[in-house]
């Protein structure tokens, strides 16, 4: 025998083959961990309590209950719009008794042809410009809607590097004649850009002007809006990085500029990406890395943006958002490195100084949590008018209704132990929304949700409204 041979690399018994293996086989397992954190979610011994009051009703569409995505002020004609994925879209009034159909985006006379199959496809949302009911003012009457389209004639003005081409999505302005009429009184809407999708799901998100921003100030008049990473899983396409195209995006136009190279919108000379000296960089991007952005919005105290992001299979995350920020995906799903659709390596967090990592995240096997998990929100409330609510960030859980909370003044930095609960009632009957819709539907005799579909609103002197998919009822938040 030779003596040397316990030392041969091919031999399986060398001990330092036995301790590589054994190294790589526990690094794996930390690799493969799906719970990077095993603490639950904590109330430090009682959750906020908060209560819900039923503020309006929105008719059903087709016997279903309305898939509303979005509730806005527009304070200049002193309503509030709340939209149905389908393509309606209704003016509510602030003590929420009238409710009236504005305009119906999928209307056969606009051409318009919102896709809205399945869950995620559909009216994603519209944002009025702020000067909508201002006259002799360049953004009079207009106002914009964000949608999915199944009219894939026009030529798209972006197109993903591969996939299956399933529908496009389409930023559209609408013009009304007299801001304040009960109905849209003006005419077909005009296009302002036009992507293609790859896939059915992860697709448009969010479209909102800065309501903090004033005339003459950099940021007035621009109109800001999430674009998802293409879909499918993973971003196979590797697109979010990709500083050359708009999927994985949080853009920033001037809807009224003509300098894009469409000619139908302005791109702003001060966006992160205009002075790189790149020509394949978009300068329409103002941050990138993110993988299916459903909300955004500022802090009323000092302009922070917040954005909620929907993780892969694992990590759900909550961020602050400065230009030209890098958030991230598809190298890293929240604070952790991306491995694939179910792995992320625990050894491997937060160490990429260009990366923006979150503040706050939640992992889907928390005990809260069911099947499915996904982040929304985000409103961070300075009022008063419900205390305990005041200073807070308030975001969620989309499917299990479940309220979420923490200190906007002094933000974490990453995890999920500084997230506290919101339950609506008092004492031991407080409740989750998804318990509060299941009532209401066996009230209204429909089958009980499986999930809330939570999205909240904002109105008049800091008013936080919650809206879902299953019952038709828009509720306030209320002391």
């Amino acid at each position: 025998m030779n003596p040397l041979n316990h030392l041969n690399p091919l031999n399986p018994l060398n001990p330092l083959r036995v301790l590589a293996v054994t190294l790589l086989m526990a690094c794996c397992a930390l690799a493969q961990t799906i719970d990077p954190f095993p603490k639950p979610i904590a109330d430090n011994g009682e959750p906020l309590r908060a209560n819900l009051a039923e503020f309006a009703t929105v008719p059903d569409v087709g016997g279903e209950a309305p898939r509303m995505m979005l509730l806005v002020n527009e304070p200049g004609t002193r309503r509030l719009f709340v939209n149905d994925m389908r393509g309606p879209l209704y003016t509510v009034s602030y003590d929420g008794k009238t409710v009236t159909p504005y305009v119906d985006i999928n209307a056969s006379n606009w051409g318009v042809n919102v896709q809205s199959q399945g869950r995620e496809r559909g009216f994603q949302s519209f944002a009025f410009h702020p000067q909508f009911n201002q006259p002799g003012t360049r953004g009079y009457g207009k106002f914009y809607t964000y949608t999915d389209s199944s009219n894939m004639q026009p030529k798209p003005d972006f197109v993903p590097a591969g996939g299956m081409n399933t529908h496009d999505t389409v930023l559209f302005e609408w013009t009304a004649k007299n801001p304040a009429a009960a109905t849209y009184d003006g005419g077909p809407p005009r296009e302002i850009v036009r992507f293609r999708q790859p896939f059915a799901n992860h697709n448009a998100g969010l479209s909102a002007f800065n309501p903090l921003a004033t005339p003459g100030s950099p940021d007035f008049g621009l109109l800001y809006f999430t674009l998802a990473d293409g879909g499918s899983g993973g971003d196979p396409l590797n697109m979010a990085q990709n500083l050359g195209t708009p999927y994985g995006k949080l853009l920033r136009i001037d809807p009224l500029g003509n300098n894009s190279p469409n000619g139908k919108y302005g791109v702003p000379a001060s966006n992160p990406f205009m002075a790189d000296n790149n020509p394949q960089t978009l300068g329409e991007i103002y941050a990138y890395g993110l993988r299916n952005p459903q909300r955004f919005g500022w802090d009323p105290k000092d302009g922070r943006m917040f954005l909620s992001e929907i993780g892969q299979n694992i990590v759900e995350e909550v961020n602050v958002v400065t230009p030209g920020a890098n958030l991230g995906w598809n190298a890293w799903e929240a604070s952790f490195r991306f491995i694939d659709r179910t792995h992320i390596d625990l050894n491997q967090r937060r160490v990429d100084p260009k990366v923006t990592f979150p503040i706050v995240e939640f992992d889907h096997r928390d005990p809260l949590f069911g099947n499915n998990v996904a982040v929304t929100g985000i409103v961070v409330y300075r009022g008063n008018a419900v205390p305990q609510l005041s200073n807070k960030v308030l975001f969620g859980d989309n499917p299990s209704g479940e309220v979420f909370y923490i200190d906007a003044d002094r933000l974490p930095t990453g995890g999920q132990d500084a997230i506290r609960r919101v339950l609506f009632g008092s004492g031991a009957s407080a409740k989750t929304l998804l318990q509060v819709i299941k009532e209401k539907n066996a009230a209204q005799k429909r089958s009980a949700a499986d999930r809330a579909d939570l999205r909240f609103g904002t109105g008049p002197e800091n008013r936080v409204f919650v809206l879902n998919k299953q019952d038709g009822t828009i509720r306030e938040i209320v002391r």
